[in-house]
């Protein structure tokens, strides 16, 4: 066959990069590379999101010298490529990287066919000895472009819009931009995996509104304004007066809670679109997101709500401190840890035992989760005001309890617990009570580090007999909940979240053989342990 003249080139290295993508793209399909991009979703939710999207191509960024004649150059390569087009999103994406310099630059797009899917190229021209040169060694080496991208097949917005949420909840992804293609009448979807790999979803015809990486990170920005939005209304009392009163108006809820009514009225318009209330012809009812600020219920939220827009939120200012020096930001910016600064501020002391306990629901489980039959005698190491301990002998009236804290904690926690449970004031790395069947270390050892984590773990496992059990309540990384909290032990309290695996070494190098982990509300685990034979 004879070619006509060539004016492009591809150099070695992006020869190599299309061929492995052609490999890639004959050898995998629609399952493999969801199993591969997106280990998380089982094998059931795989098969059910290939009813709705298809493997499609693999994507690579080539640098030719020119445009011009750049299918030719395909085809001496043996490949059969499409038609070279215009690739708007990916020319705005590396306008975005590497400055406005980029933005009127030609970016082409050639598909070439293996099989029925194909290799889709982007193609940006770099002139030898031009300063793109840069541009292009550093795409090559950080391969920004490369992805692979499944066509979405069910027409309308609804498959696609519950496509991205499963992808995203499910399988881990974050949207990583995206735009709509007028040359070839698609919008792009972008997603990153936990991996760093790249998948796109194609969908045909223009998708609104489009992912904005701007307005994304000025949502996540304002977080703090939500943290105090929420606080507010807890402290207003807001979701009590709709609790009793469902569907008042903002100049009736100013009247309760002695605010300013438009001021009150600005603030519910933001506390709905949060999602904690729905307002209609200027009447407000509480969603279930805003329930759990109700005060005397159950698992009321109402003083974790006040103290992470208090104390708490008071500290984040100082995570940059934290950061930089490994130091919790609380006691930079109090003098003290916060146990101590909130035993010397009761008011304080008595909300952090109240927020604490706002958490109970994640005990909900654990008194049919364990075989207690057994059990007569249960010993609460650090249990606060002891909502699980209390829990356990709600639930099993044969069993007795001990409750192990400091002074302040104690007397916080009597009022919560039976006659037959018994009070005892210590230091937990120092002792721990003897005698007990069952013990129990709920989200203690995520305030310490290693070290003294392994000084609780040893001084429970001399209290105990082998084969006695213990039980250890904490939130497990790499969960979206305990990233979060670890983030948040590492600014006001100095600890850390673990993951399984982290939480097995400490307790094996304590003593203790883990038996089993269960899943618990509210992102939080039960690690079964055993003191192991001496």
């Amino acid at each position: 066959m004879n070619f006509p003249v060539v004016q492009a080139r591809l150099a070695e290295p992006d020869v190599a990069r299309i061929e492995r993508a052609a490999a890639y793209v004959e050898a995998h399909d629609t399952d493999d590379v969801l199993a591969e991009l997106l280990p998380g979703l089982a094998p059931a939710e795989r098969a059910d999101v290939a009813r709705h999207l298809v493997f499609d191509h693999t994507a690579v960024l080539v640098f030719p010298d020119s445009l011009d004649g750049l299918r030719e150059e395909l085809c001496r390569l043996g490949l059969e490529p499409g038609n070279v087009t215009p690739s708007v999103v990916v020319r705005d994406r590396l306008t975005r990287r590497y400055g406005p310099a980029l933005a009127d630059l030609p970016v082409g797009i050639v598909h070439v066919a293996v099989g029925t899917r194909s290799v889709e190229i982007f193609a940006l021209p770099v002139a030898p000895d031009s300063a793109l040169e840069a541009v292009a060694a550093d795409e090559r080496e950080a391969e920004h472009e490369s992805h692979h991208a499944f066509a979405v097949t069910a027409p309308g917005p609804v498959v696609p819009a519950g496509l991205r949420l499963l992808l995203q909840e499910r399988g881990g992804a974050v949207p990583d931009g995206g735009g709509y293609n007028g040359h070839e009448n698609v919008t792009v979807l972008y997603h990153r995996t936990a991996t760093h790999r790249r998948f796109e979803l194609r969908l045909p015809g223009r998708h609104d509104p489009l992912p904005d990486p701007t307005a994304a990170l000025l949502g996540v920005m304002t977080g703090a304004w939500a943290t105090q939005a929420v606080a507010t209304m807890a402290e207003l009392n807001i979701a009590d007066h709709l609790a009793d009163h469902p569907g008042l108006d903002a100049d009736t809820l100013a009247d309760l809670t002695a605010t300013h009514p438009d001021a009150l009225r600005r603030l519910l318009r933001y506390l709905t679109s949060l999602g904690l209330l729905t307002s209609a012809d200027g009447t407000y009812h509480l969603t279930a997101t805003g329930q759990p600020l109700r005060t005397g219920t159950e698992f009321s939220l109402h003083p974790l709500a006040q103290l992470y827009g208090g104390p708490f939120y008071d500290s984040f200012t100082g995570l940059t401190h934290a950061v930089r020096t490994g130091e919790e930001a609380f006691a930079h910016r109090h003098g003290q840890h916060h146990f101590a600064y909130f035993a010397q501020h009761p008011e304080l002391g008595s909300l952090f035992h109240r927020a604490m306990a706002a958490s109970a629901e994640m005990f909900a489980p654990v008194p049919t989760l364990i075989d207690f039959s057994a059990v007569k005698r249960v010993v609460d190491v650090g249990g606060g005001n002891g909502a699980l301990l209390a829990r356990l002998l709600r639930t099993h009236a044969h069993l007795e309890g001990v409750l192990f804290e400091r002074p302040g904690a104690l007397e916080e926690a009597r009022a919560h617990l039976p006659e037959r449970c018994s009070f005892v004031a210590g230091d937990f790395t120092q002792s721990v009570p003897e005698g007990g069947d069952v013990y129990l270390l709920s989200r203690v050892l995520h305030d310490w580090d290693d070290d003294r984590c392994l000084a609780i773990l040893r001084r429970c496992a001399e209290a105990m007999h082998p084969g006695t059990q213990l039980l250890l309540v904490e939130r497990l990384l790499p969960t979206p909940t305990a990233v979060a909290w670890d983030v948040h032990m590492l600014c006001n309290v100095g600890g850390r979240e673990r993951d399984e695996a982290h939480y097995g070494r400490l307790l094996a190098e304590a003593g203790f053989e883990v038996r089993a982990c269960h899943g618990l509300p509210l992102g939080a685990s039960l690690v079964e342990a055993v003191r192991a034979p001496v």
